[in-house]
């Protein structure tokens, strides 16, 4: 049931945590194919609404200026849930995700780079992994958004609005 549901995407989070075997997906989510390198428009909308949420709130755990980072997957039926959220050390880059993850959300607490966005480590995560990264900035109000992505054979970014909307792609 529901409960199944929770526990697996849970258990593929901690191993990917850990460093350790990936526990085998479901046989739904082993017939997937690879994520697409840009968020389909319901991922990037979900993720403007449920990643500005969580800004500003504290982070449990052992890292106490922690960013924030979310998993983002499909539920059982079809739509975008957040699969795991936990803190992670700011200046340490994110490790790949589970199999079955649609894309990532960062909160960053402090602005890195001179003009705000994507901090190297975001734009190298997505180089090795091909996979959808969303960066907010808990820095300011409203909180500052950027999706980076793999496109035409590199690594590019762009703003997203409060709801979902799109600026154009940069370098």
């Amino acid at each position: 049931g529901r409960s199944a549901l929770i526990a697996a995407p849970i258990l593929l989070l901690i191993a990917a945590l850990e460093g350790g075997p990936t526990i085998a997906a479901s046989a739904a989510a082993a017939t997937e194919t690879a994520p697409p390198a840009i968020a389909d428009a319901d991922i990037r909308e979900y993720a403007a609404v449920a990643g500005r949420k969580v800004a500003g709130r504290p982070v449990g755990g052992p890292y106490p200026t922690a960013d924030k980072v979310l998993l983002i997957v499909r539920d059982a039926k079809g739509y975008p849930s957040i699969a795991g959220s936990f803190g992670f050390p700011v200046k340490q880059p994110l490790r790949p995700p589970p199999e079955g993850t649609l894309a990532v959300i960062r909160l960053h607490q402090r602005s890195e780079t001179v003009v705000p966005g994507p901090t190297a480590d975001d734009l190298a995560f997505v180089v090795a992994n091909r996979l959808p990264l969303f960066v907010i900035g808990e820095w300011a109000r409203p909180a500052p958004m950027w999706e980076v992505a793999w496109v035409d054979g590199a690594v590019r970014y762009r703003t997203i609005g409060d709801i979902g909307e799109i600026g154009p792609w940069q370098d």
